[in-house]
């Protein structure tokens, strides 16, 4: 019978103790998926770039990306296959692809829902200098990010109200509301909607505001939070945490003495809007009445309004009255509670 020699049981025992030693050791969690947002170029990102400068996302618990899509159609596709955790887009959109009047097929059903408010919209129908009613764009091109999406409809019931069907103007879709702006900023067509401030950049570059959204549809819920349903079955604690971060850099930029910082943080990522815009984006976002909802509420005659609009003009044709279907604000409520 041979014996071990020493070296060898030296290594045995320290192996021994090592593996005893990590066994022992709490386990590492693994880090921590990140919280992707995707969204559309305009200042409903605002809250967004406050709450990464300032470090509100980071207090609630969460480091969320953002990346600006470029039209709806990009948007719906990547949010149905879960490269993003949620979406700051118009309801409509989420509203469409649920009931199967998508401008395209997902692949499956789509199982969208509104989980927080951001605005009405802060629509206005932007045009070229020259056209100065709606009646004059008769014959002309008007450009929209989808035709079965988004805000089209608005725009498509603001002519109709004005006296111009749909076949009195050329229709062309652009993409988001950056894209518009530059189209129309180009002349490539005389008209289209936007939203704050993207709308006043193109009114400081001498373009006309021919009506405001509010003014021709009435009460209307524009951005929204968007998720998934299936990603609620967990209780959502990475979105909770996004709500309450989001929620509190609304909070800071309703604050008046944070005016001029704010300002800064817009102008640093939207570069088009110095000086004067910038003043009249931070009057018209922060309008306590008319601009980003303090308690991310969703605006419930805003929705009927929304749905009034799609029973209209969506296809297939469909009768669509329940708000409640595509609202889950239970999210919102747990995080304003913290």
């Amino acid at each position: 019978m041979f014996s071990l020699g020493p070296l060898v049981l030296i290594r045995r025992a320290l192996v021994g103790g090592l593996l005893a030693l990590a066994c022992a050791l709490p386990l590492r969690p693994a880090a921590a998926e990140p919280f992707r947002v995707v969204a559309f170029a305009g200042a409903s990102n605002w809250p967004f770039w406050v709450g990464q400068e300032k470090g509100f996302f980071k207090a609630a618990g969460l480091e969320p990306t953002l990346e600006i899509t470029p039209n709806s159609v990009e948007m719906a596709k990547n949010l149905h296959a879960g490269r993003y955790d949620l979406a700051l887009t118009a309801v409509d959109n989420l509203v469409a692809y649920d009931e199967g009047q998508g401008e395209t097929d997902l692949g499956g059903p789509a199982d969208f829902v509104a989980v927080f408010g951001v605005d009405n919209g802060l629509l206005s129908i932007m045009a070229a200098p020259g056209v100065s009613r709606i009646a004059d764009l008769k014959g002309k091109a008007i450009s929209v990010d989808a035709m079965t999406t988004g805000f089209a409809f608005v725009l498509r019931d603001a002519l109709a109200r004005n006296g111009l069907a749909e076949g009195d103007v050329q229709w062309v879709k652009v993409g988001g509301g950056a894209q518009r702006l530059e189209a129309l900023l180009k002349n490539e067509q005389a008209a289209t909607l936007l939203n704050t401030p993207l709308d006043l950049a193109a009114e400081a570059k001498g373009f006309t505001r021919l009506m405001r959204g509010r003014d021709a549809v009435g009460p209307y819920q524009g951005i929204v939070g968007a998720v998934r349903r299936s990603a609620l079955s967990d209780g959502a604690p990475e979105l909770r945490k996004f709500i309450s971060g989001f929620h509190a850099s609304v909070a800071w930029l309703a604050e008046p003495a944070n005016k001029a910082e704010a300002i800064r943080i817009l102008t640093d990522r939207m570069k088009a809007m110095q000086g004067p815009p910038a003043e009249k984006a931070y009057a018209a976002l922060l309008d306590p009445a008319s601009g980003i909802y303090r308690d991310l509420r969703i605006d419930r005659e805003g929705m009927k309004t929304v749905l009034r609009l799609r029973s209209a003009y969506g296809e297939p044709r469909k009768a669509l009255t329940d708000p409640g279907r595509y609202i889950d604000e239970r999210p919102r409520e747990a995080a304003l509670k913290r």
